[in-house]
């Protein structure tokens, strides 16, 4: 177990990665708490910090260790996902046992935690609960479940949500303008979408972008290009071929934008989003301010087209075929077939 390196070259989400307790975004729940804690003095010896990936989990584990002046040197970060057995449990419960160098605390941070052996944390299990007093953990999962509750009792567990997709949105246009790049509204949402409820994936995206862009203005076609998406007027083509039940029509304009590089993953859940926003301009019309901003001009007053008659064939069993088929897109021995069924299933039920 070493510490880790800072040498390598940064990318985005490190490079951008917050600093401080004002710099986090989406967790205002858990800088309450931790900075409470800092500010009276009243800190845990264990915390345990759960969410999906890219949520901030390790970068706020840092955050509370600096806030705690914490020199690098007893600052420890292990990936427990390499460090798993029980002898790198024992290497890590006698290292505890030894003096800070040159701060209050020695901090350790244990990134997927989850992947310990069940006798990795029987080892740890008295260490966590009873460690010296000059020794704080940070246990980081993806996978809250698979810790024991053995360990979870013993620590103050703090459940990290996924940022926003407005929040994603804020973060990806906030760094290009950083990068010196402009980056266009429709181009940052989609950027968002495909973030998937992750700092670090969205701002992966962004550096995928300002790599291929050969100029600082990064437009929406340029990050449908990174992505494999859809142009929007291809999707837009196809929600209106099946709107007017022309569903050979539709299956052209799937398989002609596979045919140019499209991920079918990524055409269906634009697909899903239109359609969701369709829903929601019928029957929930005081969002049309919120849906108008998110789409833009020209998408809206599509997606209010569709919302009228015109666009009858577009329901809520539609929406269900397409959601169940964006899952099993991920199992299907071709990835386009769970779209056509969606297609032929809704047309069946629709006759």
């Amino acid at each position: 177990m070493t510490k880790k390196d800072e040498r390598a070259p940064q990318a985005l989400y490190r490079k951008y990665r917050p600093t401080t307790f004002d710099e986090v975004r989406g967790q205002d729940e858990v800088v309450a708490v931790l900075r409470a804690a800092v500010a009276k003095g009243v800190i845990g010896h264990a915390y345990l910090f759960a969410g999906s990936r890219g949520t901030g989990k390790t970068s706020m584990a840092r955050i509370l260790a600096h806030a705690l002046n914490v020199s690098e040197k007893d600052l420890y970060e292990i990936d427990a996902a390499s460090n798993r057995q029980v002898d790198d449990a024992r290497q890590l419960r006698e290292g505890v046992a030894t003096l800070p160098f040159e701060s209050m605390y020695k901090f350790y941070i244990l990134d997927e935690v989850h992947m310990l052996t069940k006798e990795a944390f029987n080892t740890l299990l008295k260490t966590i609960e009873e460690p010296p007093k000059h020794v704080i953990f940070v246990l980081a999962t993806t996978e809250l479940e698979k810790v024991p509750e053995t360990i979870q009792s013993r620590c103050q567990v703090f459940q990290f949500k996924k940022p926003s997709r407005e929040a994603l949105k804020e973060l990806v246009l906030d760094v290009a303008k950083k990068e010196k790049a402009s980056l266009s509204p429709t181009g940052a949402q989609l950027i968002a979408l495909m973030g998937d409820g992750s700092f670090r994936d969205a701002l992966s995206i962004l550096q995928k972008v300002l790599t291929l862009s050969s100029d600082t203005k990064l437009m929406e076609e340029e990050v449908a290009k990174v992505v494999g998406a859809p142009p929007g007027s291809v999707v837009n083509d196809f929600l209106t071929a099946f709107a007017e039940k022309r569903i050979g029509a539709a299956l052209e304009v799937f398989h002609s934008g596979l045919a140019g590089g499209v991920d079918p993953r990524v055409f269906t859940l634009l697909v899903v989003e239109k359609v969701r926003a369709v829903l929601l301009l019928r029957f929930a019309p005081e969002l049309k301010k919120e849906l108008h901003e998110q789409f833009g001009e020209d998408d809206f007053v599509f997606l209010t087209t569709l919302a009228g008659k015109k666009g009858s064939t577009i329901h809520a069993a539609l929406l269900a075929e397409l959601i169940t088929a964006l899952i099993e897109m991920n199992r299907a021995p071709v990835p386009q077939i769970p779209l056509e069924l969606a297609l032929y299933r809704t047309m069946e039920q629709d006759k």
